[in-house]
């Protein structure tokens, strides 16, 4: 993994309790071709970058060394896997986040969520404008 702010991302702490959550691992295909396997801490280390940093998927920083279309593709399975609700109610279980405080588990669950368009429009765009 390359750079100080990849290794800020997703820390230690966060992929040991993050890699058990995951989706199985990339497997060849019989016949072979198909997409080398890539380091699954780096998937999520590019999947993190989008979430905490608003950046669109097709921006993703080459240092990343993930393509956007995989860092998104992955973000969708994991996010119909259901492992961002799973991350949070693992955080909470071993004391990295209480139940309803806005930590570092709360901002991941409700960014991904945002990206994944299950959060209701008005909760996304906040107040109508002149209702302030």
């Amino acid at each position: 993994m390359t750079g100080d702010l990849a290794r800020r991302l997703v820390t230690d702490e966060l992929w040991v309790l993050t890699e058990p959550l995951l989706l199985p691992p990339f497997t060849s295909r019989r016949q072979g071709g198909g997409a080398a396997p890539i380091d699954e801490r780096m998937v999520l280390t590019a999947v993190m970058y989008v979430l905490t940093s608003g950046c669109p998927w097709r921006m993703l920083p080459p240092w990343l060394e993930v393509s956007p279309a995989t860092a998104h593709r992955r973000f969708t399975a994991w996010t119909e896997a259901g492992v961002w609700q799973r991350l949070y109610r693992v955080a909470v279980r071993d004391g990295l986040a209480g139940p309803g405080e806005f930590g570092w588990a709360a901002v991941i669950v409700k960014a991904a969520r945002l990206r994944a368009g299950q959060v209701p429009a008005a909760a996304r765009c906040g107040p109508p404008k002149g209702t302030t």
